[in-house]
């Protein structure tokens, strides 16, 4: 791992799946219980949980076999939406640990803010349910850029509505996109490898700044 940063950030943007809360729980409750209505027995959890972060396409690939050109991929990426909008938080939470972070962020003044390719119909709904809505600084959906990451343009807009300067800006993801959109926008970047990763030996690939293999080590390094 690279030397941690000395300088104080002018903010911590976060990715929100995988990064900032664990949405895996309710992805999986719902890809099962479409596979359920289809005539289809139940996957493990771990078999869906690692894809969670490549979104609703990758849930009906695991689910189903299908890619979007599939005649009934579109059926089935519509129900699984549908049935994702109805129960955002059923089961979603912050990740353990992730509570206190913010607290301490918060304690020293730096805002944070949520960067995600989450479309805001969900994302809104999920921030409010998980009572974040009042403590975020930016929620920037791909609903509000033309350009989703790994462009920084989102980057760039959070940055702007906090009023941070994003060379002295902390990008935290757990996707190679994320941390090639830090780089984009000119932040620092840290990668997280308790998030849903497919190999996380690969993530030391991703030339970030900082790898965090636990909400307690991402801590240690934000201090």
């Amino acid at each position: 791992m690279k030397p941690e940063t000395t300088h104080r950030a002018s903010t911590v943007l976060f990715d929100l799946d995988g990064t900032l809360i664990d949405t895996a729980p309710d992805f999986i409750r719902c890809l099962n219980q479409l596979r359920e209505h289809h005539g289809l027995p139940a996957l493990p959890h771990e078999h869906i949980r690692r894809s969670v972060s490549n979104g609703a396409r990758a849930m009906i690939r695991v689910g189903f076999g299908l890619e979007p050109k599939h005649p009934e991929y579109l059926e089935k990426h519509t129900a699984f939406l549908d049935l994702y909008e109805a129960g955002v938080a059923v089961e979603t939470s912050l990740f353990e640990g992730m509570d206190e972070l913010l607290k301490a962020l918060e304690e020293q003044g730096i805002p944070w803010g949520i960067v995600t390719n989450k479309p805001a119909r969900f994302a809104v709904p999920l921030i409010e349910a998980l009572n974040l809505a009042d403590r975020c600084a930016a929620l920037v959906c791909p609903d509000h850029v033309a350009q989703r990451k790994p462009h920084p343009e989102a980057l760039f807009l959070a940055c702007q509505q906090i009023g941070a300067d994003p060379a002295t800006g902390i990008y935290v993801g757990d996707h190679e996109r994320d941390i090639e959109a830090g780089r984009n926008a000119g932040m620092k970047t840290i990668a997280v490898r308790y998030g849903y990763i497919e190999e996380p030996e690969a993530v030391d690939l991703w030339q970030a700044d900082l790898i965090a293999d636990t909400v307690t080590d991402l801590a240690k390094l934000l201090q």
